[in-house]
């Protein structure tokens, strides 16, 4: 039986089009390896959202290719769409698969392989379900290169994801990830017309369903209504993570954003007030062009300030095809040494949000077993590491108390 690792970079869509993948595989009859050295064939699901990112995959293609030399390599993801005359001169790569493709990657690797024998869907290695709602974005922000390697904004129909989940719940289930490159636009393609609450409430009512986490939402297409039933609705889970990208109205405008700290601050406080229980996130651009020390201090004081209890920092990557790429640059050096302070202002208000629920006891979903011990992830986000947990199975609902925060773990008991 030939096997198949899919090895994942960048977003939560790519890890959503993976989980399918393996699902389709292990119905074809293919193996999926836990492992890429054991693997006859490694697919790499790419991302080419930074330079960072780009070189991550290069990085690891030679090393299939150092240390599993007989491994028939196959590149999809947006990396392929970006460099597809490139990586075709690779010897080593024996498919590259385009986006507006992938939805063929099954049919490609069996006609690599020759047709497996059909066998029935079950659990895969991932404790929770990964489900791709939408794909493309039709913003164009002037530092993203997305919509052009992802095309225009397109959602699944609504009643296909509603299947889709019910089968996920049928194989055991407990909590589903709803992806898409840019979520909250998810049903405005669709006739008649959808909205990412209309998915939600239909969502909800599918018995054996415990949790829904959304993944990152744009604040300027989240209505009062949704809002109002993401903090309401029991089976969405407490963690919000938006794509806020930075405070200075200066540098939002320039980012083609049209988004005010005062609009982002409302919302946060909402959900805050609200749920108060939730993990609150944000992607935050650093070092944008044009970002001036007054805008730093600016953003800086914001999130201090601010109900977020972490935010992802990524220092500003200047992607050929974009607008801001043409712009005069911050320094790099500048950048980096930006990016750290917020990245320690991060870790100082993360441990603040896990510390405030030490003695209390959260939902969470077992998502890995390790050694005599397993790592539970709350509702909230939070990942707990708990010992004597023998009878714990992977994508198990349990309850859990946290016993400990530090800097760099949670530690707690199953109760």
């Amino acid at each position: 039986m030939t096997s198949v690792f899919i090895h994942n970079f960048g977003c939560r869509v790519n890890q959503a089009e993976a989980f399918d993948w393996c699902s389709q595989l292990s119905q074809a009859g293919l193996s999926v390896a836990r492992d890429w050295r054991q693997a006859e064939i490694v697919v790499v699901n790419s991302c080419a959202l930074t330079a960072r990112a780009e070189a991550d995959v290069r990085q690891f293609l030679k090393r299939i290719r150092r240390e599993s030399p007989g491994a028939r390599i196959v590149v999809t993801g947006c990396l392929a769409e970006r460099t597809r005359a490139e990586l075709a001169e690779n010897t080593a790569i024996a498919l590259i698969i385009p986006n507006d493709r992938k939805e063929e990657l099954v049919s490609e690797l069996l006609g690599l392989t020759g047709a497996g024998q059909e066998q029935t869907a079950g659990r895969l290695f991932r404790s929770r379900a990964l489900v791709k709602v939408q794909d493309g974005c039709d913003s164009h922000c002037t530092f993203c290169i997305i919509p052009s390697l992802r095309g225009k904004s397109r959602s699944r129909p609504l009643e296909q994801v509603v299947a889709c989940v019910r089968s996920v719940v049928e194989r055991g289930y407990k909590e589903v990830v709803l992806a898409g490159i840019h979520l909250c636009a998810y049903g405005q393609d669709l006739r008649p017309e959808k909205s990412l609450l209309d998915l939600l409430r239909a969502l909800a009512e599918i018995n054996g369903l415990r949790l829904i986490r959304l993944s990152s939402l744009d604040p300027r297409l989240l209505p009062r209504p949704l809002l109002e039933f993401m903090v309401s609705e029991e089976k969405i889970c407490p963690h919000f993570h938006l794509s806020l990208q930075h405070a200075s109205e200066a540098v939002l405008r320039r980012m083609g954003r049209k988004s005010t700290p005062a609009e982002y601050l409302e919302i946060l406080n909402y959900l805050r007030t609200a749920r108060p229980e939730s993990s609150l996130g944000a992607d935050i651009i650093v070092g944008f062009p044009g970002e001036s020390e007054a805008d730093f201090a600016f953003l800086r004081d914001f999130l201090s300030a601010s109900p977020l209890n972490y935010f992802h920092i990524f220092s500003f990557s200047p992607r050929t095809g974009t607008p801001a790429a043409g712009w005069a640059q911050v320094p790099e050096v500048v950048r980096r040494t930006r990016s750290e302070v917020l990245r320690k202002l991060s870790r100082e208000k993360n441990l603040a949000f896990r510390r405030s629920f030490v003695g209390l006891v959260l939902t969470g979903i077992v998502v890995k077993k390790k050694g005599q011990g397993a790592e539970v992830l709350t509702g909230n986000y939070i990942k707990v590491l708990v010992e004597n947990s023998d009878r714990l199975t992977a994508g198990q609902l349990v309850r859990v108390k946290l016993l400990e925060a530090g800097p760099l773990s949670t530690r707690g008991e199953v109760v």
